[in-house]
């Protein structure tokens, strides 16, 4: 990707700038133009041509489910049945406690994590997919690796 104004790819200002943002996205541009080293008027302007450029989507709050009782976590390949894929689509997307889908290649198009509360809860929310889709469910002990930036250099 190429930046207005910059070399291909991400400068070290850029990318602090992204790094800061991820540890935490409530940070004022005076403290993050504190941290880089830079004003805040550019900092801002940098903020703003890396949500021009699409590299920057948005904010957002990380939440943790367990302290909203949900006890529970799970992975979910789901193969929908021949003819089924759109319906399992929508199903996926009008299931609440899908908090995230990806489509994958392989046998089982779709990957999902759940959030329940107890295991009758997943059996429930599996059950209405059962009727159009094979399903794999692997519950999630604990979080290996944090989400994090890819490289950014």
């Amino acid at each position: 990707m190429r930046l207005q104004g910059t070399e291909p790819g991400l400068d070290a200002l850029d990318a602090g700038i992204l790094s800061a943002l991820d540890r935490d996205a409530r940070i004022t541009m005076s403290e993050l133009a504190r941290l880089i080293g830079m004003s805040a008027p550019g900092v801002a302007e940098r903020v703003r041509r890396l949500e021009a450029a699409g590299v920057l989507k948005g904010f957002s709050a990380e939440i943790e489910p367990r302290a909203l009782g949900y006890a529970i976590r799970a992975m979910v390949r789901i193969r929908p049945l021949p003819g089924k894929l759109h319906l399992v689509e929508k199903l996926i997307d009008a299931c609440p406690n899908i908090v995230e889908c990806h489509k994958i290649t392989g046998d089982d198009p779709f990957l999902a994590q759940l959030v329940v509360r107890d295991i009758e809860e997943m059996d429930g929310v599996l059950e209405a997919l059962a009727e159009h889709a094979v399903t794999s469910t692997a519950v999630i002990k604990s979080q290996a690796v944090r989400r994090r930036l890819p490289p950014l250099r």
